[in-house]
Order: structure tokens, then C-alpha cells, then sequence
């Protein structure tokens, strides 16, 4: 079936494209300047939006192939892997900014429950280190409190199944099978494991559906699992079966593992040496450039800094290295084993170029709000997608999380200065989305990104439309900076005899400049009234087999096949959204400058929108009422179904994704703060610190005015 929607778009597209041509431009005498303008943006539009449909098509057709040959490895094969002397570590970081402590405490602990030998945890807090409310002092104090709350929590079962592995290591030395009273024993700490997981899932308060889901599938998941596990050995005691010893010491390391984990947190705003740009790349950037370093911590007359120890030096801190790095969003969860098996599918052999290796976030269910439900399901379709990059060799980074080989980090890593501080870049953040650069930069050396097919991390959407336009407008700056800089590459690979292969870029160029041309293209079929002989049913045959497939698979993913008209009103309201994000790339490539990364608002109450966000929504309904009614006079009947049909699904999307009252209270407040500008208080001067010459020389120079024009 897959393969007959690519036939019938093709097909369709090539007898529309020859009808087309032959109807308006050989067969017609009546040819001017505007009708050729005209119609031939119309064509490129078509061709552009088919042409992302035909991606479509062929993404999730590699993501059945994916899905199809994908086999789960057993435990037991991933206990042996990690079973002797493993000692290649993780190392994972948590990029945090004022989020809410119940949020990042969800994700440390579906991190720190990692079935992993040797597996550490950084909560990289970037608060301002001096807050300047309560609620922010809160905030902070909360954040650093967290990464020893949980520790103190796992230090007891952690210290209680190390015990018992150690015991059970000299009761079972030399012996090739385990007695029955030490699997009995071995049963007992599963079953104990498990009482503490659901004990702790019992005194956690519930509030929305991420606290559901942490309960259900981070705690209460894994307790499912080790119960299972005791059940095994039960039966075993109960039947004489035989375990192996070295089974046994497997599952016992297990247990260790899940409750056995270092962690600290680290503020770069604390220290000048290290940069101080607001985005969550240099976040990240800032502490993989100290990792495997022996600092010493320093105070200079401008602050502290971090420094390397000099030779016989004791250093102040011993900066953990790693083979691997996990990056982790403040707001996302693990499911237990989720580094168990990406580092395995790693360490297979034939793997040893892939870079980055990830399972990209599916969206929590049970969302309170229309627009938190359909951002999910637009999320889980991308699930999908990916899924299929990854079988053309054309995944690309999705920041959420990921597990990255250091050692690719270091070849991408880029040494610079800013102001007097030496700055190391791993991470791009000359736009604001750093994943996709990144992965472009992996691409040209060597590196491959793979996606692990299976749900193994979600993330949070946003809940209402506020929060939505910050996400989305981020996510649609930058990809046309980045288009320019892959296309060097491609051109850098060819003459290394590295081609870059038509179906990987073909899906990279869609992945970049999709939002850009879809959003121009909808604009002008939403604006412009086009000749009504350009509408034919082969264009809506060259597009049916995409929306067939698209609500397919919305219901594959546990959505309703009708959901793909409240996402083409989702996709309405945010038009201008995606334009603006589009807009501000162009300004940024042609002044070569970064914009500020602003975070998605994480709060309990509403976020208010832009008013032109909210304003240009109701523009899109009246206008489309007005070509409604004009061509229906003028007889004009394929653009008048467009127009009625785009006026009805926008009309539905703003009542219930941004609501009636909503929007007026957002356009009323954005004119009142238009109207009123805001008293820009006077900076304070800091003075420089002179130096001794400078004092015997010029004396107190404070007493020098400066004089400014009246």
C-alpha cells in the first residue's frame, strides 16, 4: 500500500504538471507577464507541497522496514554484555532554567533508576546565581536540593543489595549452580525492590498526567519488571530448577545498578571563566569542555574562575569523564532501560561511526487540553519519521535526549573567545535549534545518528497556545541558516568521495526548509485568488494518498483518522507563528547575528500570546469568508470550497485552541502595552579597578562628569 500511494503521487503530479502546461502556456494565445507570474508560482507550490508529501511517503515506508526487522534484545543478553569489568561510563546532563523542582526531580529520578554499571548524573542548574525575587530564590534553592534528596533516598536499598551481591559472591564461589537458599534470597530482594518502588509511587502526589506517568511507567513499570523477575526465580526454588551462579551474580548486579548512582549539580553562571550565553547549548557546552580536567577554583578581583591544576597541584574538583554523555531535557523521562539498551545497540559491531543514538521523545497521553492533545499527536508522528531518516542514513539530532559518543563530541568541538574567556563549542548555538546543526557537523565527519526504534523517552508538549507559539516559533528559526552550511558539506563530501546520496538529501533539505516553503505556500493559496483552472482533480489526487497515510497513521499511533482536519486548523493557527520563525532566519543570515534561545514557558497557568499571533488567526477567517462570497458571485467554485473550508476548520481551531476569550483578553492587553512604554531605568556605570600607576597618576577620577546633550 505503501508503495502504491508513491506510485499514484507520482503519477498524478506528472499528469498535472503536462495538463497544466499544456492548458495555460501551449494551447493558450492569450499569454501575459502577470498570467505566467501567476501561474507559475502556483506550480512551484504545488510541486514544493507534493514534494514534502512524497517524503512522507517515503520516510514512513523505511520506518515499516525499521519496525519490521527491529527484534528486542533479551535481558539476559544485555546482562551478559555488561556483565565483566564493564567500565565504559555515562555520564548524564540535565540542562535546567528555572524550571518547577517536581519537573526536574521526574526526570532525575527516571535517569537515576537506569539499569547501568556505571552511570552519573549532572543537574546543569543555569538560574541566575542571584535571584531577584522570591519565587525565583525558591526556585534555585529547590534545584540545588534535589540531586542529594535523591541520593539520600537510593543510599539505603543501594547500600542493602550491594550487601547481599557481596555475600552471595562468596557464597557462590566456585560453584557452576546456585543453591536454592541463595535464589531464594536473591527473590526476595527483587520482591523488596519492587515494595519500595510502588511504595514510592503510593506518597507521590499526583497533580497531571506526567505525575501519572511517572508513577505507572518509571516507578511502578520497573516494579512490574522486577517483579516478573521474582516470580522467575520463585519458580525455580519451587521446582528445583538450576540457575546458573553466574546468572544469579547478574541479577544481583541488577538491582545494584538501578539504585547505584553518583550525582552532584553544577552552575556555570558562577563562575566568569566559563561562557555566559543564555541558551541551552552553552550550557551543555560549558561542562563537557571541563570533563576528564583536575580544576582548581580561583578568585580574581572580577570573580571566580575555573583553572586547570598546575603539575603537583591539588585540584579543587576532579571533573568526571566518560564514554558516553546523555543529554536530557529538564522536562523528559526515561523508561528503565533506556541507556541499558542504546549503549548496547552502540557497542555492536558495525556501529563504531555511529555518533549519536536515540529513541525520539514520544508525546505523555492523557493531556488535559485540545492543543496539548494534537501538538501530541503531530509529536508522535515525527516518532515515526524518524524512524524512516534513520533508514536512509538522514536522522538528525532531537535534543530531547540523546546518547552521544564523547569522542565525536571532540571532533566537532570548536575552541573560540569570548571576551577573555576561551570558549569550547560542541554544541552549535549560532540558531536555536543546536541538534539539527550539530548533526550536520557529525555528517561531515564521518559520523552517522541512529534512531532505536522503540518508545523509550517522552517528553512534555505544551499545554496551552502561548507556550505552543515559543516552541514552535524556535523550532522554525534556522533551518534555511543551516540548509547553506549543508550544502557545503555535500559539496566538502563529494570531493572526499563521500557523496552525499539522493534519498538522504532529499530528506535533510525537506527536514530543513519544509516549514519555511509550506508556510509561504499556504500563505499565498490562503491570500492570493488564483485562476480556478489550476485547481484539478489531479492535484487533489497527487495529494490524497498523504492525507490517506497521514490519518493511518495518526490512528496507529492511538489518535482518530478525523484528527488530520483539527491538525490542518492546528497548522492554520500557527501560520504566522511558522512565518515569523521563518522570517527571523532570513534576518539572522543576512546580518550574521544570534537571537536570544527562549525557553518554552513551563507554568501552571496560562501563557499569554503575542497579539499578532492571536490576532491573525481571526484575519485568516474573515478574509476567507470574503473570498468565499466573492467567488461565489464570480462562479469561481474550487476557490470558493477552499475558502469556505479553511474559514470553518480556523474558525474550530481558534475556539479550541486558543479560546474566544482568551484571544480577546491577549490583543487587548498587547495594544494597551503597545500604548504605554516602559520607563527604561539608567544602568549603572561600574567603574574600571585602576591600578596603583593609575591611582598616583589620575587620582579619583570618579569626580570626572560626562556631558550629554540636552
Amino acid at each position: 500500500m505503501g508503495y502504491i500511494a508513491m506510485v499514484c503521487t507520482v503519477v498524478s503530479y506528472i499528469v498535472y504538471m503536462v495538463t497544466m502546461i499544456l492548458l495555460l502556456f501551449v494551447n493558450n494565445p492569450d499569454i501575459s507577464l502577470r498570467f505566467v507570474i501567476e501561474d507559475v508560482l502556483y506550480l512551484v507550490i504545488v510541486t514544493t507541497l507534493i514534494f514534502s508529501a512524497m517524503v512522507y511517503l517515503v520516510t514512513r515506508q523505511g520506518a515499516m522496514y525499521r519496525f519490521r526487522t527491529h527484534e528486542r534484545v533479551p535481558r539476559a543478553v544485555l546482562d551478559e554484555h555488561f556483565a565483566h569489568g564493564y567500565n565504559k561510563g555515562i555520564t548524564v546532563l540535565i540542562p535546567s532554567y528555572v524550571e518547577q523542582p517536581k519537573v526536574v526531580a521526574k526526570t532525575i529520578w527516571s535517569a537515576a533508576l537506569q539499569e547501568f554499571p556505571d552511570l552519573a548524573i549532572v543537574l546543569l542548574i543555569d538560574d541566575p546565581p542571584h535571584p531577584k525575587n522570591n519565587e525565583a530564590r525558591r526556585i534555585l534553592e529547590a534545584s540545588r536540593a534535589l540531586m542529594p534528596g535523591i541520593l539520600d533516598e537510593l543510599a539505603q536499598p543501594a547500600g542493602r543489595f550491594r550487601r547481599h551481591r557481596d555475600e552471595a559472591a562468596a557464597m557462590l564461589n566456585n560453584q557452576a549452580t546456585a543453591r536454592r537458599r541463595v535464589i531464594a534470597r536473591c527473590a526476595d530482594d527483587y520482591r523488596a525492590a519492587a515494595r519500595w518502588l510502588d511504595a514510592k509511587a503510593d506518597y507521590w502526589t499526583v497533580d497531571d498526567h506526567t505525575d501519572e506517568f511517572f508513577c505507572d511507567q518509571v516507578l511502578r513499570g520497573l516494579a512490574r519488571d522486577l517483579r516478573q523477575t521474582e516470580a522467575a526465580l520463585n519458580d525455580a526454588v519451587n521446582t528445583r530448577g538450576s540457575v546458573a551462579s553466574e546468572r544469579i551474580m547478574q541479577l544481583h548486579n541488577r538491582l545494584v545498578w538501578i539504585f547505584t548512582v553518583r550525582g552532584w549539580s553544577f552552575e556555570r553562571k558562577q563562575y566568569i571563566s566559563l561562557s555566559q550565553e543564555g541558551n541551552k547549548a552553552m550550557n551543555l557546552n560549558s561542562f563537557i569542555g571541563l570533563m576528564g580536567h583536575r580544576v582548581k577554583r580561583e578568585e580574581t578581583a572580577d570573580g571566580v574562575i575555573l583553572r586547570d591544576a598546575k603539575p603537583g597541584e591539588i585540584p579543587d574538583f576532579v571533573m568526571r569523564d566518560s564514554e558516553y554523555v546523555l543529554t536530557l531535557d529538564a522536562d523528559s523521562m526515561l523508561l528503565r532501560d533506556y541507556c541499558l539498551r542504546l549503549v548496547y545497540q552502540l557497542e555492536q559491531p558495525g556501529n563504531e561511526h555511529v555518533a549519536v543514538i536515540q529513541t525520539p521523545y514520544s508525546s505523555y497521553r492523557g493531556a488535559p487540553t485540545r492543543i496539548e492533545r494534537i501538538a501530541a499527536a503531530t509529536t508522535d508522528i515525527q516518532h515515526v519519521l524518524h524512524q524512516g531518516m534513520t533508514y536512509y542514513d538522514a536522522t538528525f539530532w532531537v535534543g530531547a535526549n540523546a546518547v552521544i559518543r564523547k569522542r565525536a563530541l571532540d571532533d566537532i568541538c570548536v575552541v573560540s573567545t569570548e571576551g577573555r574567556r576561551t570558549v569550547r563549542t560542541y554544541i552549535q548555538d549560532r540558531t536555536v535549534i543546536e541538534d539539527t546543526e550539530s548533526s550536520i557537523d557529525l555528517g561531515y565527519y564521518g559520523w552517522h545518528l541512529v534512531n532505536y526504534p522503540e518508545r523509550l523517552s517522552y517528553s512534555s508538549t505544551p499545554p496551552d497556545f502561548g507556550s505552543l507559539v515559543v516552541q514552535r516559533r524556535r523550532w522554525a528559526n534556522g533551518g534555511l541558516l543551516i540548509i547553506g552550511k549543508f550544502f557545503r558539506i555535500v559539496r566538502a563530501r563529494r570531493g572526499q568521495g563521500n557523496p552525499v546520496r539522493l534519498g538522504e538529501w532529499c530528506l535533510r533539505v525537506n527536514y530543513m526548509a519544509s516549514i519555511a516553503w509550506s508556510s509561504f505556500g499556504l500563505m499565498f493559496l490562503l491570500a492570493y485568488p488564483f485562476d480556478q483552472r489550476l485547481l484539478s482533480p489531479w492535484v487533489v489526487a497527487a495529494s490524497l494518498p498523504y492525507f490517506t497515510a497521514y490519518a493511518n497513521d495518526l490512528k496507529y499511533n492511538g489518535y482518530r483518522r478525523s484528527d488530520i482536519f483539527r491538525i490542518y486548523g492546528f497548522n492554520i493557527v500557527l501560520l504566522t507563528v511558522n512565518l515569523a520563525g521563518t522570517l527571523k532566519s532570513i534576518q539572522q543570515g543576512m546580518t550574521n547575528t544570534k537571537i536570544p534561545f527562549v525557553r518554552t514557558p513551563k507554568v501552571s497557568n496560562r501563557t499569554a500570546s503575542p497579539p499578532l499571533y492571536v490576532t491573525m488567526p481571526w484575519v485568516i477567517v474573515v478574509f476567507s469568508c470574503f473570498v468565499l462570497y466573492a467567488d461565489f458571485l464570480s462562479a469561481n467554485w474550487g476557490n470558493a470550497i477552499f475558502a469556505g473550508f479553511n474559514a470553518v476548520v480556523t474558525t474550530w481551531a481558534i475556539v479550541s485552541y486558543i479560546g474566544v476569550w482568551h484571544s480577546v483578553q491577549d490583543m487587548v492587553v498587547g495594544l494597551v502595552r503597545w500604548f504605554f512604554v516602559p520607563v527604561k531605568q539608567p544602568k549603572a556605570v561600574r567603574a574600571d579597578m585602576p591600578t596603583w600607576e593609575d591611582a598616583l597618576y589620575f587620582g579619583d577620577r570618579t569626580m570626572i562628569y560626562e556631558s550629554r546633550p540636552v
